[in-house]
């Protein structure tokens, strides 16, 4: 049986809009974003005359959706762009953009409507910060929504009845860097002893992917008079809340606790290997990539940053420690599309519980990343 495509729908209560899209993952791809396209059918007798608009968004929210203190609303539009689409603007043939746009097109009659959005350059990724079992309702997350709609005018506030939210996601991918890979080397003195410590950590590359061990290399020359020992490994998610605070969680995500030690005037090189996996994290419905900021973008502009980093620590007499940073990038979108669509195609509800990573209940709520 040859295989078809999934094209995803979602249709208004009222039945008067209806949203095709063919994706809910959109890559940024670092010198460019992959553009959101889909069909909207109407229903010209349950419109009654009314106009039909798309928009696309993104929010940027901290805490509960109705958390509200003095007076400022904790939620903040980043990006919103709103287009007609019917009537039309234009011919139809000058805003079908994609080849599955004209399939759909051809496939749903003279009744659907295409539109086309692009993301500006300087909009972050979707990403959400979990709240952990003490900190009830402080939910944070950057969410991107595709949202269809019928009215006089696009200002006048909207029917739920006659509109349709289907929540998307922009991820982000990053190729592997050939620059040299991530090295930190530290040298540590203590009272009572003339020579030092030596402790060297690097990774073997800058960028791994989800699913992907992470190896880290250790060298310790044990020069002082000290002996070292519980040594350990931890990958840590670092969340940076950019927008309303300066708020900083530290997560960590995977760890290794070995028996490793290096008494005094010895040596030890060894290669440590870490998982930072979903499955080892069931706090987390999915591991946010690392935020990778454009040099000409503010900081504020995107809500939240994540980073990765690698922590080695040891006992001395007191904690010794040395870390690196590193990219930690979605494994899927390493896997490139077949160019050759299937003409066929088989249509799914939009359906908030089909994307990993949801944190809000209601379906019209918005899933990412954490």
């Amino acid at each position: 049986m040859s295989p078809k495509r999934v094209v995803f729908k979602k249709v208004s209560r009222d039945k008067s809009v209806a949203v095709y899209m063919a994706k809910r993952d959109f890559v940024d791809h670092c010198n460019f974003v992959d553009p959101v396209d889909g069909v909207v059918v109407i229903d010209p007798v349950q419109l009654k005359g009314k106009k039909v608009y798309v928009m696309l968004s993104c929010t940027f929210r901290y805490g509960r959706q109705d958390m509200d203190v003095m007076g400022v609303a904790f939620r903040r539009d980043l990006f919103v762009l709103t287009r007609q689409v019917f009537p039309e603007m234009q011919d139809k043939e000058k805003l079908t953009h994609t080849k599955i746009q004209w399939k759909l097109l051809q496939k749903l009659g003279d009744n659907a409507y295409p539109f086309f959005f692009e993301f500006p350059d300087n909009l972050p990724c979707s990403v959400s910060l979990q709240p952990g079992p003490s900190d009830e309702g402080k939910k944070c997350a950057v969410e991107f929504e595709v949202k269809a709609f019928c009215g006089e005018n696009q200002d006048e506030k909207i029917d739920k009845q006659s509109s349709v939210r289907l929540t998307i996601r922009k991820i982000q991918f990053s190729p592997e860097s050939t620059e040299v890979a991530p090295l930190s080397e530290m040298t540590f003195e203590f009272l009572m002893s003339e020579e030092p410590l030596h402790v060297k950590l690097y990774l073997p590359k800058e960028t791994f992917y989800h699913g992907e061990p992470l190896k880290a290399n250790v060298e310790i020359r044990n020069s002082s008079s000290r002996n070292i020992k519980n040594i350990s490994l931890s990958v840590e998610q670092v969340t940076n809340v950019v927008l309303y605070s300066n708020d900083k969680y530290v997560k960590s995500v995977a760890k290794e606790e070995t028996n490793d030690s290096v008494p005094s005037g010895t040596t030890l090189k060894k290669e440590y290997t870490l998982y930072p996996l979903l499955a080892y994290n069931k706090e987390h419905t999915n591991l946010a990539s690392s935020s990778i900021v454009k040099q000409e973008v503010l900081r504020e502009v995107q809500g939240m940053l994540v980073s990765y980093k690698v922590v080695l620590k040891m006992t001395a007499s007191g904690l010794v420690s040395n870390q690196i940073n590193f990219i930690y990038i979605a494994l899927f979108i390493q896997k490139k599309c077949n160019s050759n669509e299937p003409d066929d195609m088989v249509f799914e509800d939009f359906k908030r519980a089909f994307l990993k990573g949801a944190v809000y209940g209601d379906d019209d709520e918005s899933p990412t990343e954490a």
